[in-house]
């Protein structure tokens, strides 16, 4: 466990790097604590939850452009789309931009996302939550999916089971989550991993049980190569003279002069190689297949 007093540094941080308002998401919050579970499974506490004005600023800033598409996709759509079948039901939990739809346009795919940045007039997607959904939808699909999502929830064995239960009897859960240890989490006072963004950090044995919890029958748990979405990442904590080990958050000039000259030196380097081809660490992240019994 690592506490340290840094949710006031962290809500100034998320003003300065991505101009958004992360306070009313910390609500009061001066402490954060960081527990590791039996399972492998890392977790903030409290639960500080990303809130709607805090996700419609990180969008607005990011823009489309920095989310997966086509032609910048995350390895782990690649991976996921091998698993679906040909007119195979895709349900793609919290999809953005719908940024996995190009990889699976041989399934008929559907999107949720009570954030939902798309096209207004999208048929493909809505802005619903995964609960209101079921109402009318429950084991309606082949496979339900959902990519860099239950990090961000407070509860994610929760939206687990309505993944689970929106799965027909043979279907397939696939999840993508980021993981640890990993690059991403030796980079100090690395934002995109903290709170109110991710609230959980993932292990092979964390999804094992979690798919378990469920009773779905572990098909996979890979490790996902790191891509052009993400490779920065890569090259960040390559670059960065700070890795972190035990805290990960620390309110010194130390850890934010790293984190800085890791993203200077690691922009150039990913501009100059992007990812990396071959590699000994442990990837982007890791995808979770698992199968409903039944069918």
């Amino acid at each position: 466990m690592s506490r340290s007093s840094v949710a006031a540094s962290l809500a100034r941080l998320w003003e300065i790097e991505f101009k958004v308002n992360a306070r009313p998401s910390f609500g009061g919050a001066t402490h954060l604590s960081l527990w590791r579970s039996p399972t492998g499974l890392l977790f903030f506490s409290p639960a500080l939850v990303g809130d709607a004005e805090f996700y419609h600023g990180f969008y607005r800033t990011l823009g489309p452009k920095l989310f997966p598409r086509e032609d910048r996709p995350r390895s782990e759509f690649l991976l996921a789309a091998a698993y679906i079948e040909a007119g195979a039901r895709v349900l793609d939990v919290g999809c953005g931009y719908g940024g996995f739809r190009p990889f699976v346009t041989h399934a008929n795919y559907f999107g949720l996302d009570p954030h939902f940045v798309g096209a207004a007039d999208a048929d493909w997607a809505c802005a619903q939550t995964l609960a209101e959904h079921l109402a009318g939808n429950t084991a309606s699909y082949d496979a339900v999916c959902a990519f860099q999502v239950i990090e961000h929830v407070e509860k994610p064995a929760q939206i687990f089971a309505e993944m689970a239960a929106a799965a027909k009897p043979g279907g397939r859960v696939i999840v993508g989550v980021p993981h640890v240890p990993s690059a991403m989490a030796r980079i100090p006072n690395f934002l995109l991993n903290a709170p109110p963004h991710h609230l959980t950090w993932w292990s092979e044995g964390a999804l094992r049980a979690l798919a378990q919890s469920q009773g779905l029958i572990v098909e996979t748990i890979r490790h996902v190569a790191w891509s052009k979405m993400d490779s920065l990442v890569y090259w960040i904590e390559r670059c960065s003279p700070v890795r972190c080990k035990d805290i990960y958050f620390k309110p010194a000039w130390s850890s934010h002069a790293s984190a800085l000259m890791g993203f200077a030196l690691g922009s150039v380097m990913d501009r100059l190689f992007g990812p990396p081809r071959r590699t000994r660490d442990e990837g982007s992240g890791l995808l979770l297949v698992a199968r409903k019994p039944g069918g």
